[in-house]
């Protein structure tokens, strides 16, 4: 089509459209009274008109999109939704804002999907309208209303007024045969957003924790999730790297190393050297002086002092990053440090606007709604942990430009962040409808005796030590299993890290966040039931059929773009569905941030395909000699489907699987 072709199309529907925006404004002014005297006609009127230009600007939309096909996957529920909104829209159109509710059905006798919408209009009719219709006959309307589709075969009402939908086979053998051509793309998520994550963040000269473990993995997923539908993501590591503590780190470096400046000093153990740094704050007086002078000196740039806190920094980070190239976790590092220069503007912008008190000579400000104040700067004219994370807010809204700020910080942190965010909203720094900041809190670790995870001894389990038994306990678990027998030491070693990294990584993942878990290697290592050992083993299983069959990728590839993908058997029809649902639980955690969704949704990915090559042959060997007599093709491309969206969720949750295991 010409491009004149397309400007004559479009020129009467845009027309169309401004005349009845005209219109509509026309009748909040009340200009016509004299076509509709009664407040009523006029309102009805406008709900009409509005429906028109909705239905008109969404054809618009859709006509420009032809030519354009999307790669992405759709979200069958969002369309279900679209199709819904319109028909409830066209039956009702005086209803402002109509409950929507579309769920995936429980159970294959209530169709693929279920419309849940009648029961709530009954009673907003009844309470607004005065009106009293059974939820069947709101039901029979909105359905006799459904716009023609692509995507429903039929629908049938049950109950009370249930809308039970029937999707068209062919609708969904074409997105799986889509997805195989174009491989798993992200659903369409509107406009692109800049996001950014605030997790891991330890503790320089502190050794990283099980602690740390939940923020740094949960962190990472979070990211990979928002990266992968095509946000713009700045993944930050908000160190703890500043502070009263390194004055007497740096006093008892220049004790301990007194040419630290020109030989750089062999700090083995950062975490030793902490303990010793503190029993000596402690215990002598004159180190204590010291060591305050050296956090002034400090905080004051000097050069000499600057180099002894950057010697320490290193030493940590050093030790940090051997735990991110184990987890294959990335970050930007910006710690507290980063933000000092800010700190005095943050202090004065308060003052200026009025919101600072002072208490016993501290500089506190009140937030409402918040039972703790904030203290800006100390007595001593110091700043604070409030003040450098009002400077970290403010520098991510207004130099990063955020529509989206994340926390991933333990629920401990909860009264304090919700203040900061609420000062952040007093002060006109953001508004919560606009720019979505948010605290994805988690609870606590806890061994096997549900107490705190802890060692032996009483002490908090190292991170190094626990990725170390990890490793330990997978290669066991692997030579249980003889698989030393038949993988190459190269393909035992990728499998033993696979499994052992991935396990610590879904163990924690597949618990709702929001929860305290217990941490058992035994439970995580076992390949029976929602356990990455169980998914991976899947997985290579899944990868196995096709290779077995002689079957590469080229020819999966030929077979995606010529073979039909029939779906005509209970198990196929349940599988193709079941892989078609990715989308919709990718929008979901967009939505809560809950991860566990993805791994409740690959653990019933599994077990769907595993009742489906239970019942389904996709490979027919002669039973006498073992020779392939049949492959059937479209079986193949649903296994290959299966894989493929299951090895895009491993990625999200930053699992590795392997080919062979």
């Amino acid at each position: 089509m010409s491009l004149g072709n397309c400007s004559q199309l479009y020129d009467p529907e845009e027309k169309e459209i401004k005349f009845l925006t005209a219109e509509i404004d026309r009748l909040k002014n009340f200009e016509c009274l004299d076509v509709s005297p009664s407040l009523e006609g006029l309102r009805e009127e406008n709900a009409k008109l509005k429906y028109r230009l909705n239905i008109l600007q969404k054809s618009l939309q859709d006509e420009r999109n032809k030519g354009k096909p999307s790669k992405g996957m759709i979200n069958i529920n969002s369309r279900l939704q679209d199709i819904f909104g319109m028909a409830i829209k066209s039956a009702y159109p005086e209803l402002e804002n109509p409950p929507l509710l579309v769920t995936p059905s429980q159970q294959p006798r209530f169709g693929d999907y279920q419309c849940n919408s009648a029961m709530s209009i009954t009673q907003i009719l009844l309470k607004t309208k005065e009106q009293k219709v059974s939820p069947r006959e709101i039901a029979d309307k909105i359905s006799r209303n459904i716009p023609d589709n692509e995507c429903i075969e039929k629908v049938e009402i049950a109950g009370p007024g249930f809308i039970n939908v029937h999707l068209k086979k062919d609708f969904v053998s074409r997105q799986l045969s889509n997805m195989l051509i174009n491989g798993v793309q992200p659903p369409a998520v509107g406009e692109r957003k800049k996001v950014v994550v605030d997790f891991s963040s330890p503790n320089i000269a502190k050794e990283m924790h099980v602690g740390h473990l939940r923020s740094t993995i949960i962190g990472d997923s979070m990211c990979r999730l928002f990266e992968f539908v095509g946000y713009d993501v700045l993944r930050l590591n908000h160190l703890g790297d500043w502070g009263t503590q390194f004055g007497m780190l740096i006093a008892h470096l220049q004790d301990k190393f007194p040419d630290y400046l020109t030989v750089s000093p062999p700090i083995g153990d950062l975490q030793a050297f902490y303990k010793e740094s503190k029993r000596r704050f402690d215990t002598e007086e004159e180190f204590k002086k010291h060591a305050y002078q050296c956090v002034v000196l400090l905080q004051s740039k000097d050069p000499d002092f600057l180099k002894a806190w950057k010697l320490i920094c290193d030493v940590s980070r050093k030790e940090f990053q051997k735990i991110y190239d184990c987890l294959d976790i990335t970050l930007i590092e910006r710690g507290e440090s980063y933000y000092q220069d800010m700190m005095a503007d943050i202090v004065k912008e308060f003052e200026e606007r009025g919101f600072v008190q002072v208490d016993d000579g501290r500089k506190i400000v009140f937030v409402p709604g918040c039972s703790i104040p904030l203290t800006i700067v100390k007595s001593d004219g110091g700043f604070t942990y409030d003040t450098s994370d009002l400077a970290a807010l403010k520098q991510r809204l207004f130099e990063e430009k955020a529509d989206i700020v994340i926390y991933v910080v333990d629920s401990g942190q909860a009264v304090h962040l919700q203040t900061i965010y609420a000062a952040g909203q007093m002060i006109g720094w953001y508004d919560p409808n606009m720019t979505r900041v948010t605290h994805a809190a988690f609870g606590v670790v806890l061994g096997e005796d549900k107490k705190k995870f802890k060692t032996r001894s009483g002490d908090t389990v190292r991170l190094v030590d626990l990725l170390e038994e990890g490793l330990k306990r997978s290669m066991v678990k692997l030579k249980e299993k003889e698989r030393d027998k038949v993988l190459s030491p190269e393909e035992l070693n990728a499998a033993q890290t696979s499994v052992a990294f991935g396990c610590i990584k879904y163990a924690d993942l597949s618990h709702n966040r929001i929860n305290d878990y217990i941490f058992s290697f035994d439970k995580m290592l076992d390949d029976r039931g929602n356990t990455a050992a169980y998914l991976l083993y899947a997985f290579t299983r899944i990868r196995s059929i096709a290779r077995l069959a002689n079957i590469d990728d080229g020819t999966l590839q030929k077979a995606a773009r010529t073979t039909v993908i029939m779906l005509d058997h209970e198990k196929e029809w349940k599988l193709g569905k079941c892989i078609l649902r990715f989308p919709e639980i990718l929008q979901k955690i967009l939505d809560d941030l809950l991860l566990h969704t993805l791994c409740d949704y690959l653990y019933e990915l599994a077990t769907t395909f595993t009742e489906f090559y239970d019942n389904c042959y996709c490979v027919e060997k002669d039973r006498q000699t073992g020779k392939i007599v049949n492959v059937n093709m479209w079986r193949m491309l649903l296994c290959e489907a299966t894989a493929a969206v299951m090895a895009k969720g491993f990625d999200i949750l930053g699992i590795k699987p392997v080919q062979k295991m």
